[in-house]
């Protein structure tokens, strides 16, 4: 409930310029000395790959709310589904982006 089309575009459409922007502002300011820069499209392509994980950590987590009637994960956020509601998608991009970053950096 309470999630649509519209936000999961908007989400993604979002994420791919944020990461876009990270990659501008990184290859105009913060270039390392070798000058490796961050490709766009790359970014991009993270960018998407992350939001969509996003979704389906938090799509997953809701589903296994449910499936064993629970509401809240606690009672710290009241209406926020609990503590644990505000990160179930960072659980799942972390897992991603730490791969990612594994096999990218040497």
């Amino acid at each position: 409930p309470k999630k649509t089309v519209e936000g999961a575009i908007g989400g993604v459409v979002f994420c791919v310029l944020a990461f876009i922007g990270f990659a501008l502002i990184y290859n105009q300011f913060l270039v390392t000395e070798n000058g490796r820069i961050l490709p766009i499209w790359l970014m991009a392509v993270v960018g998407f790959v992350t939001a969509v994980v996003s979704m389906v950590g938090d799509l997953t987590m809701s589903l296994l709310k449910r499936h064993y009637g629970i509401k809240d994960y606690g009672k710290i956020l009241p209406g926020h589904g609990g503590f644990l509601d505000r990160f179930d998608s960072v659980i799942a991009v972390a897992v991603i982006l730490a791969v990612f970053l594994g096999t990218t950096i040497h």
